[in-house]
């Protein structure tokens, strides 16, 4: 692999190790953080200290910084073929963290970057943050979603994170295939599309068209709004949004646009079941309503004249956050829905950088145990 391969880092985010001077551990965070290795139920249980690319790193890479070695000692060494040992060197060349020469005798000599793993680390940090800076630009040009401050677009903060999945590839022109396009192209570059995207390169495929609909939308999005315009099965369709979320460039938040018709449901079906009572007390309303808007809204209960918008109207004075707890002291549940993970293009642009940057700074961290640990 020579030194004008393209730039193709794939991140998984993991806790940091548990040891600090384990080597084994050590790099099995690594290769596990560098997405080098795939694990497999529970074939990797022990970890992957017997994984090629782990000995390749530990018994040669790390061991001989600044010497590096040659393609045939490597082959012969470590008993791969030529076929194995080049995809291994081509993923860790990709992801800059070896760097290789021609010695002038037919082999190639492979040797960490800069002489030292922290300082490999260092480079490919800078480079992974310039080029990911650059991918999400181009957020711009497809962005349409309606610029409308009632979307209350930072509100309700969304569920747990799931950890960052992401990949930075340098962008790169369009292939020669029929119905690629930027946008499904650039969604591969990010793994979006998933490991081997195929058919969903193409610029109709399931997932091109669902980042097409968050590109325009404002309110989030539900599964059966997506399985309905989309056509297609909800499962799938959750499993590609799990991965947008998973690269850090959707969420997964409360559909607060549904608040007033939940809020009126629930209301009516407990007025109902337990009455007037029941509701004042137990189901939240002295403590959370404006005692002006209790008393039209049971009066309206009492008739059986509640609808929506009378909701909506008297409790336009109560916070999204007490609307939430009122509806779940009602016994009501406010469905959860996905939406691009910023207001505007420059914000989503910034949270997934945040994310990249707590990533790297525990690369950069395990780096530094490594070189302690290896000297």
């Amino acid at each position: 692999m020579g030194p004008c391969a393209m730039f193709e880092l794939r991140l998984e985010e993991h806790p940091l190790p548990t040891s600090r001077d384990d080597v084994d551990q050590l790099i099995d965070w690594l290769v596990a953080t560098f997405g080098l290795v795939r694990r497999r139920g529970e074939e990797h249980a022990d970890g992957d200290r017997m994984q090629p690319v782990v000995r390749l790193l530990r018994e040669h890479i790390l061991a001989n910084p600044q010497q590096g070695v040659d393609a045939g000692t490597l082959a012969d060494q470590m008993g791969m073929t030529a076929a194995s040992l080049h995809h291994h060197i081509t993923r860790l060349a990709a992801c800059r963290l070896i760097s290789s020469r021609s010695q002038g005798d037919g082999w190639r000599r492979h040797f960490l970057r800069a002489g030292t793993l922290s300082a490999a680390v260092e480079l490919l940090a800078n480079e992974a943050t310039q080029i990911l800076k650059l991918q999400l630009s181009r957020l711009e040009g497809w962005w349409q979603r309606p610029e409308d401050p009632s979307l209350k677009m930072e509100m309700a903060s969304p569920d747990r994170e799931s950890p960052l999945v992401i990949w930075i590839n340098e962008p790169r022109p369009l292939p020669p295939v029929e119905k690629v396009s930027e946008l499904s192209l650039w969604m591969a570059d990010l793994g979006l599309l998933g490991d081997r995207p195929g058919a969903k390169l193409a610029a109709d495929s399931l997932p091109v068209r669902l980042m097409q609909i968050l590109l325009q939308r404002g309110p989030p999005l539900s599964l059966d709004e997506a399985a309905a315009e989309l056509k297609g099965p909800k499962a799938r369709i959750g499993r590609i949004l799990e991965r947008f979320r998973s690269a850090g460039i959707v969420e997964r938040v409360p559909r607060t646009d549904r608040l007033p018709a939940n809020l009126w449901n629930a209301m009516m079906t407990q007025y109902k079941r337990r009455g007037e009572d029941w509701i004042l007390l137990k189901g939240g309303f002295n403590r959370i309503v404006p005692d002006r808007a209790i008393e039209t809204l049971t009066k309206a209960m009492a008739k059986g004249k509640l609808n929506v918008d009378l909701v909506e109207k008297e409790l336009s004075g109560v916070s999204l956050e007490d609307q939430m707890l009122l509806l779940n002291l009602l016994g009501g549940r406010l469905p959860l829905g996905h939406r691009m993970i910023g207001s505007d293009p420059v914000s989503t642009s910034a949270k997934i950088m945040t994310r990249l940057d707590r990533v790297l700074r525990r690369i950069k961290r395990v780096a530094e145990m490594l070189d302690k640990a290896m000297s």
